[in-house]
């Protein structure tokens, strides 16, 4: 299941819990999959609804967004996609300087978009926001993952909070489900047999990815870290306890700026620093040699290089 689709699911269940949740989508409803069957329109001369068409304006929006978080007595969310998130980022950094309790759902979260090319294919936007004080961002792996972003980011009190899904089914890779682990914004997903000798650090698809490399890898650990944001609020014990004392590789389709930060100057980072292209989002995953033959190559090639 995709994670927007993942999502729609969730979103349903908390509004129908929750009426003082009102939301819409910025001409986008199909794709993010942000309108369900709870939702209604508010179209004038009835304005008891909980859903907003507001059309291709993003910028207005957010500010929309804003007013009502501004406002109280309600919780906003909007939806577009990942990639035109930049135009909901004035309003954004405002929401996080006044401490708005806000989520924006933002869905086709990399180049496996596809098609639609590099102008809908986002690589700076996770690191760009990521560099922002105060703001959440959560990208989940699966439908649980997915679940638990979706808990965390409406139960936080002060702040906006970001869920980036995506458009592509995906797997799920955990089956674990008594703990939010997205709460602890990383977590070692797989541990190595034996001895760790490497691990590997993924968000979103790339977890998955991730798990079929370290299959292939002897003493090989995979940690998912959904929330950069939540992870750096946890005690340097479990930060060290995760991330491992052995060398690290990091694995994420959008740019590499920031990954240093967990993978250390000696680590690997496994990227993309360049604008997408069109063409069906397997071929793309291709292209950019994130499939399990090239990451293993590439790494297999870095521990060579470190040997040396």
């Amino acid at each position: 299941m995709a994670t927007r689709k993942a999502g729609q699911a969730i979103l349903e269940s908390i509004l129908k819990q929750c009426p003082r949740i009102i939301g819409g989508s910025a001409d986008l409803g199909a794709s993010n999959l942000t309108k369900t069957s709870v939702s209604k329109e508010i179209m004038p001369p009835d304005y008891q609804g909980n859903y907003i068409n507001y059309g291709i304006r993003e910028h207005a929006m957010a500010a929309i967004t804003n007013g009502m978080a501004a406002y109280g007595g309600i919780i906003p969310y909007a939806s577009t996609f990942f990639v035109f998130s930049d135009y909901l980022r004035p309003s954004v950094r405002l929401a996080s300087l006044m401490k708005l309790r806000e989520v924006f759902i933002l869905t086709h979260d990399s180049v496996a978009v596809g098609e639609d090319g590099p102008t809908h294919q986002p690589i700076e936007h996770l690191a760009s926001f990521r560099a922002m004080p105060g703001v959440q961002i959560f990208r989940p792996a699966d439908s649980i993952e997915t679940a638990e972003s979706y808990a965390l980011a409406f139960q936080k009190m002060k702040g906006p909070s970001l869920i980036v899904l995506s458009r592509q089914n995906l797997p799920t890779v955990r089956s674990e489900i008594k703990e939010n682990l997205t709460a602890k914004g990383a977590y070692v997903i797989k541990e190595a047999t034996g001895k760790r000798r490497l691990t590997l650090l993924a968000t979103g698809s790339e977890v998955n990815l991730a798990l079929q490399v370290a299959n292939k890898i002897p003493g090989c650990a995979v940690v998912s870290m959904p929330c950069w944001e939540l992870f750096e609020k946890q005690p340097a014990e479990y930060q060290r306890k995760v991330l491992g004392e052995t060398p690290r590789v990091a694995v994420e389709a959008a740019t590499s700026f920031g990954w240093h930060k967990w993978v250390g100057n000696d680590g690997l980072i496994i990227g993309i620093d360049t604008f997408g292209t069109s063409a069906p989002g397997s071929v793309l995953m291709d292209h950019f040699k994130l499939t399990v033959s090239d990451v293993l190559k590439t790494i297999q090639n870095w521990q060579k290089t470190k040997k040396k």
